[in-house]
């Protein structure tokens, strides 16, 4: 089934593995439970928020050696097998004792990251952005942030805690526990970086 919208289902049961052999097209594939979701490219101002989320988290973990390695956009991660889910974050968090040896990290890393986020673009469906907080939380993903530029808030969720949804015009603050202990990062100066 091929559909020509972004956020679209265009095949059914595709492997990590064919998955990575695909040939550049110019379009980012996520892998749901077999399913290969394309999406479009990101714009500009998803591209500032993602790296300015990858600086705070990278500057904050410079800081405090041995708490994680931060990795930007399209950093696949393998969360499931057969059938298999890819999805590659807008930035992510690992804690380094958690890492595989440097030789079988050219792939996905078949693991799931600390710290996930993810950030809507105005194509994104919620019923897709669902299925990935629900996939990063079953794979075992302490905390993932949804970042929604629109409304400057940010979505938190965690396997403990109900969804909280946080404000810029309320002043609050994301933290990282228990991934980043001490991280925070305001949301007004979140959202002025865009």
């Amino acid at each position: 089934m091929v559909r020509s919208d972004v956020d679209a289902v265009v095949a059914t049961q595709v492997t990590a593995e064919e998955l990575f052999a695909l040939e550049d097209d110019g379009y980012r594939y996520d892998l749901l439970a077999g399913n290969l979701i394309r999406v479009s490219p990101a714009g500009f101002r998803h591209g500032r928020l993602a790296a300015e989320i990858v600086y705070r988290l990278r500057g904050f973990v410079g800081d405090h050696p041995g708490l994680g390695v931060v990795v930007g956009a399209e950093t696949g991660f393998r969360l499931s097998r057969t059938p298999d889910t890819v999805l590659g974050p807008d930035a992510a968090v690992v804690r380094p004792e958690r890492l595989p040896s440097p030789e079988v990290q050219s792939g996905y890393l078949e693991l799931a990251p600390d710290l996930v986020v993810e950030i809507v673009s105005p194509s994104d469906r919620w019923t897709t952005v669902s299925e990935k907080v629900d996939s990063y939380l079953a794979a075992g993903v302490s905390l993932v942030w949804v970042v929604e530029p629109k409304a400057r808030a940010v979505r938190v969720y965690t396997s403990e805690a109900a969804e909280r949804r946080m404000r810029a015009d309320h002043d609050d603050v994301l933290e990282a526990e228990p991934v980043l202990p001490g991280f925070g990062l305001p949301l007004t100066e979140l959202f002025a970086a865009e």
